[in-house]
């Protein structure tokens, strides 16, 4: 699960600095007076950051609700085994008193 999480944010990381990098190159290189450029490149750079905040902000609320999910799963699997593992020292017990009825009752 782990790997396809960093696969999606490896992938996402990587869409955001092809796209960066693709509109800086395109400003720098079109015809415009230097302020229009600086102007857009900033313009650019604050987009990029609001789909990385979002993005980052997605990724972690997911993580949050598989590591809680994970949580409530491991706390359920531990009462499964304590459970089961009552239920055979009942049978273990009862068992060895049995034996123990038929020892005595062989004397």
């Amino acid at each position: 699960m782990e790997d396809k999480r960093s696969s999606a944010v490896e992938i996402t990381l990587s869409f955001l600095l092809g796209t960066a990098t693709g509109f800086i190159l395109g400003v720098l290189f079109a015809p415009a007076e230097g302020k229009e450029t600086r102007r857009k490149i900033i313009e650019q750079a604050e987009r990029t950051g609001e789909i990385a905040r979002d993005k980052y902000e997605k990724f972690s609320k997911e993580a949050e609700k598989s590591i809680q999910k994970a949580k409530s799963k491991s706390k359920e699997g531990i009462e499964a085994i304590k459970e089961f593992v009552d239920k055979k020292k009942q049978e273990m017990s009862k068992k060895s008193e049995e034996m123990a009825e038929e020892t005595k009752g062989e004397k």
